[in-house]
């Protein structure tokens, strides 16, 4: 293996080894019978939102794909796209971004309707950029509403993260002003990039948010009600802590999560949050990660047999 292929999955380890051993740091003096008992205590309501957060955040995760399939003009069927988006983000969420992308699942899948590489290159590229726009969004609404929140990590000036908040809009405003001004292409050398339509953007800023609002709500309504520090808190830590678990290639984000929740959420008792993230960790990544090995295996089953078919003589 080329070193260039190498260091992202050794980056991914090392970020492991070190926030398991920052989340050890953290939590040596708790039993696993405390945190097993904070798990139990949650209630069946508890589960059924976090449940229904869970299946709207795939939901949206999916229409990412019918977005990006809408901007470069092609039309697959909404089930096929669900199965494959499905497959794609819960492996990746699982394994890592750095190891395992999802580009392979999106290019054999979508490559059977007929679309080009650059065409699924392009898809690849936009619903990333869905997601950072999500990211973005709720970072700015939540900094707006509560500030503070930034200094649960960071020793700084109230008016900074307004600041920041103030930047990420007027950012945001300009890439929609673009779209809907009909701003000609930037070109980059023999590359040409082109603002959505419209209505494509419109959507775009719909469903960003809204997939990260409902990833997060699997972890607040986790939470025991006495102990709940509020939506826009735990929304804005989630954002914070899956964002680092995506840019540190950690598997699963496994210790990032756990390390930065605890840190951004020390008021609240660290066996409810340890119980909390579990349930996270069950309905987000554990339970579609299997699904999503079944899903491929079938895909992969029923292209060998199509072959095999396409091979035999008439």
């Amino acid at each position: 293996m080329k070193f260039k292929d190498a260091i992202w999955p050794l980056i991914g380890i090392g970020a492991v080894i070190f926030s398991c051993w920052l989340l050890f740091r953290e939590v040596r003096t708790i039993s696993l019978d405390q945190i097993w008992a904070s798990f139990v205590a949650i209630t069946p309501l508890q589960w059924t939102c976090s449940v229904a957060s869970a299946i709207v955040a795939y939901i949206v995760l999916a229409y990412y794909d019918r977005l990006a399939l809408r901007h470069i003009g092609r039309s697959v069927s909404f089930p096929f796209v669900a199965a494959t988006s499905f497959a794609t983000y819960a492996l990746s969420h699982n394994i890592g971004a750095s190891v395992f992308s999802g580009a392979v699942v999106r290019y054999r899948a979508y490559r059977s309707r007929g679309l080009s590489g650059s065409e699924i290159a392009l898809l690849i590229a936009f619903c990333s950029f869905t997601f950072g726009v999500g990211v973005l969004l709720v970072s700015a609404v939540s900094l707006l509403i509560q500030p503070d929140i930034i200094q649960r990590y960071f020793d700084i000036h109230s008016s900074v993260p307004v600041f920041i908040a103030g930047a990420i809009v007027v950012a945001i405003a300009f890439y929609a002003f673009g779209s809907f001004k009909g701003f000609q292409p930037l070109t980059i050398g023999k590359f040409h990039l082109h603002y959505p339509r419209r209505d494509v953007v419109i959507r775009q800023l719909i469903a960003a948010p809204l997939e990260i609002v409902a990833a997060a709500g699997i972890i607040y309504f986790a939470l025991p009600a006495e102990h709940n520090p509020g939506f826009v808190v735990v929304l804005a830590i989630f954002v914070i802590s899956f964002t680092l678990a995506l840019v540190s290639h950690a598997p699963g984000g496994l210790g990032v999560l756990e390390v930065t929740f605890l840190a951004g959420l020390s008021d609240v008792p660290e066996t409810h949050v340890l119980a909390a993230l579990l349930v996270f960790r069950i309905l987000y990544l554990l339970i579609p990660f299997a699904i999503a090995i079944v899903l491929v295996l079938v895909f992969e089953q029923s292209a060998l047999w199509r072959r095999r078919s396409a091979d035999r003589p008439s």
